[in-house]
């Protein structure tokens, strides 16, 4: 019966989190010194339940940054479950050229998180780069991508998406990008 009256409280308590990161993630992007309390009012909370989940600034800016992460990660297993690989592929690419975009807004939040001595580390990128892996290896068993990408291969065939500039008008440059990162995978498969 307790664990029936928890529910609830940690139901609650979730959906202030996650409130808390949407709207931290929207004004450090826009401003990386955006102050604590006016992203705890815009989130509903009050200051202690947004301290009890982010005790400091730095704590914020870095699950933020492994938050979207992780939505772009899990994004590869849905895509794959309901699309063939390539396509699934191509889109996965599209939801991390909005992480991209997302991320350079952060830049300096996450800068200024990292940099201090004895600043945490940024998070690694391993749940990214294992769901490239996923999408990779699908894509060559169903013959629609050249044997052997590695993950950092794609990673670095991509990079040019952290060029972009995020104020501008970045979807239609960054999906050429993507398209022709597709071509090159796709060259000398036997549909090709």
């Amino acid at each position: 019966m307790p664990q029936q009256k928890d529910s609830p409280r940690r139901s609650d308590a979730q959906r202030n989190r996650e409130r808390i990161l949407e709207v931290a993630l929207d004004e450090l992007s826009h401003c990386a010194d955006a102050p604590l309390s006016v992203i705890a009012k815009k989130a509903g909370v009050g200051q202690g339940t947004f301290y009890r989940n982010f005790p400091n600034r730095e704590a914020l800016v870095l699950e933020i940054y492994r938050h979207e992460m992780q939505h772009v990660a899990d994004a590869a297993t849905q895509l794959i479950e309901t699309r063939s690989p390539d396509e699934a592929l191509r889109a996965w690419m599209d939801r991390l050229a909005e992480f991209a975009m997302t991320k350079a807004g952060l830049a300096d939040a996450i800068r200024q998180a990292t940099s201090a001595p004895g600043s945490p580390a940024k998070p690694p990128h391993t749940p990214v780069t294992a769901a490239a892996e996923l999408l990779l290896r699908a894509n060559e068993e169903a013959g629609t991508i050249r044997p052997g990408v590695t993950a950092d291969d794609f990673l670095l065939a991509i990079a040019g998406l952290w060029q972009l500039e995020p104020d501008l008008d970045w979807r239609p440059r960054a999906a050429r990008l993507l398209d022709l990162v597709m071509d090159g995978l796709r060259a000398g498969t036997a549909g090709r």
